[in-house]
């Protein structure tokens, strides 16, 4: 029977919804994370009757036909960058993005990565580092001697040094953007990839148009809600529920057929 095949697949669709929901959840006090949502396709359909078939010699045509579907697949894992909260930390070297925009981080293996995280400190050289110890790109230097250091919206890092009444510009933090950023690849520790499907990065600085501004002392909570993602798990237990009756069903009817003499 074609429903067995097609409520497991029902189940499975729902088991990986249930994965996305609970990772939300798992990383709801991540810092700069994004919530996931699972979007699901059809699969094909198999003709019993096609439509728009002819359905007597005279040239009528079947209006609708039979077609039975085959089930559900999972489409894709959307990354929703809606903006998360500001929340204030104290710390002068966490920075957060308000608006558009992702830090970018070089990786000891040479590579670029970009995250929403701004949890930095300083190196051993005094170089703005991400908790890893990764240097924030293009690479800022604060001096031993510096008294104070402010970091403005525009991601000029600005310092106060001894004998000196004016603040000193010691280095300026960039941004990058993306035209899709759902296509970028997510490695782990709040960092992501560029891909062909992310589009080629776009530096800039910030509070530019189209660029976000930077808050200094703050870091970006995750945008994950906590009701709708209950709200969502609640509806995925119930829909995988309805496919195993339907696997039940399909089963007891099967049985049917079997006693039969």
């Amino acid at each position: 029977m074609r429903s067995l095949h097609i409520a497991s697949t029902g189940m499975l669709a729902q088991q990986t919804n249930v994965e996305v929901i609970s990772n939300n959840i798992a990383n709801l006090s991540t810092t700069g994370f994004k919530r996931r949502r699972a979007e699901f396709q059809d699969l094909i359909y198999q003709n019993m009757r096609r439509v728009g078939s002819t359905s007597s010699d005279t040239g009528t045509v079947v209006p609708s036909g039979v077609q039975l579907g085959l089930g559900v697949k999972t489409a894709a894992v959307y990354r929703i960058a809606e903006q998360g909260n500001l929340s204030q930390t104290e710390n002068r070297f966490d920075l957060a993005i308000r608006g558009p925009g992702y830090f970018q981080i070089e990786l000891p293996s040479g590579e670029t990565a970009y995250t929403r995280d701004g949890t930095f400190g300083l190196s051993p050289n005094g170089e703005i580092v991400t908790a890893d110890g990764f240097r924030v790109l293009p690479g800022v230097q604060i001096p031993n001697q510096a008294r104070d250091v402010t970091i403005n919206a525009n991601g000029e890092v600005l310092v106060k040094l001894d004998g000196q009444a004016a603040l000193q510009n010691v280095g300026q933090i960039q941004t990058a953007i993306f035209a899709n950023e759902a296509g970028l690849e997510a490695i782990g520790d709040n960092l992501f990839l560029e891909t062909p499907a992310s589009g080629q990065v776009q530096a800039g600085v910030p509070g530019a148009p189209g660029y976000g501004n930077i808050m200094q002392g703050f870091v970006e909570t995750s945008n994950v809600n906590v009701v709708s993602e209950i709200t969502s798990l609640i509806t995925a237990q119930r829909a995988y529920e309805m496919n195993s009756k339907v696997i039940t069903a399909s089963d007891e009817m099967l049985s049917t057929l079997a006693r039969l003499r």
